[in-house]
């Protein structure tokens, strides 16, 4: 893990150890009812198990449960965090990672549930659930959080519908337009994109939380809760990369959050973009493994477009189409690295992940779509909310980037003095709610006039 040059002026990592903090209210209840549900899910599966893989599914799927269970009560009962044992390409970096919190601890203390900072234990948890799976073959692969992705996605399905057949009549003329339209319809959605993040099921411990109406009709009563829009930032930065050079090929990434209702939103925003010409290339990021309940896998990705090209409405399909030759034609491509599931926080990229990081710098935009990735951004401390963006991202700025997050975690910076007291006094939970969001924007200051990828 990176060492930082300098610690000065940075605040205290948000933790279950401060009793009564959103941290310690999702350590002590929301985390195991998440892995209840885990257990509850893989046990339901048990006649899956036997039909594939006969009494060795059986036996597998018995051993889990204990494992989970196991888990379950370490984190109940505080308990110190143990290594991994699976050997997988990760186990080392968890295991480096857990030995640094030992160092920044008392020796006579090791590092616990309710004690470690609460992004190391949230992710270790989902690590956790992955090792259980791994150590028991034949059910190794098996997704615990598929069957609530796949109702989420179902279960949006007429949001999905309007927001397919919104995109097919924004393309239809979309050759042409003044630059004026253009970024009217661009920022129109870029705030879908934003609200699908709503769609999250972690947040919901896995209960149902789709997007059951058309995004575009609510677009103007939300408005008012954007805390931050940098909107406007985000446009000129596309702009401005498209006005380099003499034939410039501007590439975008997605740093993705959830399946289902929030992903179909961001592959209408990157459809959009590349139809216009405002970019050339879209680089998708997800996860290598079930992450967070809802979290975009590879597989997740791929049979969401497969879903949309089989439906029997004529724009999702349609939509599914375009998508799927895309991706063959090599236009969007899907990444997954090791990194996006390690607790690590962002500012430790360039050093933890370095051929990430070079990989992001040849982007023009980075989107990081949710509140994870916001938490890791801003290494998920206490920050005053009055601190700039750029100061919380701690020297991470591999290219021009934006967060689009709607807030369900309780770090929020980059606003103006008093507005944070303000809503806290109206609305308590304003920062964990979801009902909040933010489109906050940084650039490196020589980005807009030497874009990194010509």
């Amino acid at each position: 893990m990176a060492a930082h040059a300098s610690v000065i002026d940075v605040p205290w990592s948000l933790s279950a150890k401060f009793v009564g903090s959103f941290a310690y209210m999702t350590v002590k209840d929301r985390l195991p009812t998440i892995l209840t549900k885990v257990i509850d899910t893989i046990h339901r599966n048990k006649n899956k198990f036997f039909e594939e893989h006969g009494e060795e599914g059986v036996q597998a799927e018995k051993r889990t449960i204990s494992l989970l269970s196991k888990l379950r009560n370490e984190l109940q009962t505080d308990k110190p965090i143990l290594e991994l044992e699976d050997g997988m390409a990760d186990t080392d970096l968890w295991n480096q990672y857990l030995q640094k919190q030992q160092e920044l601890l008392d020796k006579q203390e090791a590092p616990s549930w309710f004690k470690s900072p609460w992004l190391y234990v949230e992710c270790y948890m989902y690590r956790r659930i992955q090792e259980s799976l791994h150590l028991n073959p034949p059910v190794s692969d098996f997704d615990v959080f598929k069957e609530a992705k796949t109702q989420s996605y179902f279960e949006s399905q007429q949001a999905i519908k309007a927001i397919c057949t919104h995109l097919h009549g924004l393309l239809e003329g979309v050759e042409g337009l003044p630059d004026s339209q253009l970024q009217g319809h661009f920022l129109q959605l870029l705030q879908v994109s934003l609200w699908g993040n709503r769609c999250d099921l972690s947040i919901s411990a896995g209960k149902e939380n789709a997007q059951k109406c058309s995004p575009i009709d609510s677009l103007e009563e939300l408005k008012h809760f954007i805390l931050v829009d940098d909107s406007s930032m985000v446009w000129s930065t596309l702009m401005n990369s498209n006005m380099s050079g003499e034939k410039p090929q501007v590439r975008v990434d997605f740093i993705l959050d959830n399946a289902g209702f929030e992903l179909v939103t961001d592959l209408v925003l990157a459809d959009f973009l590349v139809s216009s010409g405002l970019a050339r290339e879209i680089c998708f990021h997800g996860k290598s493994i079930p992450w967070f309940v809802s979290d975009t896998t590879r597989k997740d990705f791929d049979w969401t477009i497969k879903q949309t090209l089989a439906t029997n409405h004529r724009w999702v399909s349609w939509c599914g189409a375009r998508w799927q030759k895309y991706m063959k034609d090599g236009v969007w491509s899907f990444h997954s690295h090791l990194f996006w599931t390690l607790p690590h926080e962002f500012c430790d990229m360039a050093a933890d992940a370095p051929d990430l990081h070079n990989f992001l710098q040849q982007s023009h935009l980075i989107l990081f779509k949710g509140d994870l990735n916001y938490r890791k951004l801003t290494s998920d401390r206490a920050w005053d909310h009055t601190v700039p963006f750029q100061k919380a991202l701690r020297g991470f700025e591999p290219a021009p980037l934006c967060s689009l997050r709607t807030l369900k975690a309780n770090v929020q910076v980059g606003l103006p003095p008093g507005r944070g007291e303000d809503l806290t006094a109206q609305e308590p939970d304003w920062m964990t709610g979801g009902r909040f969001a933010v489109v906050q924007f940084f650039c490196p200051s020589n980005e807009q006039q030497n874009p990194r990828r010509k």
